[in-house]
């Protein structure tokens, strides 16, 4: 995976995760200022998602942006929003982080 590579799937994370914390921001569409970040939010995801499956395979690359935005989504809106998590919704992210480590150590061992 090279470094362009990985710079593009942090983008698409990063991109989605701005996004989806902005879906939250309209309230139900509410307030639908936010949905000024939430449709180019969602675009900058798939098209750097899209560009980082030139050099990454797509099950990786895709194990990579689900459970890091999951995790980060989560995280964030116990902090924005005041969401609460349960233990059990910390011990799943873990097995999702572990899960992913474990499909990129298989890949590297080709």
């Amino acid at each position: 995976m090279s470094r362009a590579a990985l710079i593009q799937l942090t983008l698409a994370v990063a991109c989605e995760v701005i996004a989806t914390l902005s879906l939250r921001a309209t309230d139900g569409f509410k307030n639908l200022w936010p949905l000024l970040i939430v449709v180019p939010g969602y675009i900058g995801a798939f098209a750097f998602l899209g560009m980082s499956l030139r050099e990454i395979s797509v099950g990786v690359a895709y194990a990579i942006w689900a459970a890091a935005g999951t995790v980060l989504v989560t995280a964030l809106a116990t902090v924005l929003f005041r969401d609460r998590i349960s233990l059990m919704t910390v011990i799943g992210m873990a097995i999702t982080i572990v899960g992913v480590v474990i499909i990129n150590l298989s890949v590297s061992e080709h």
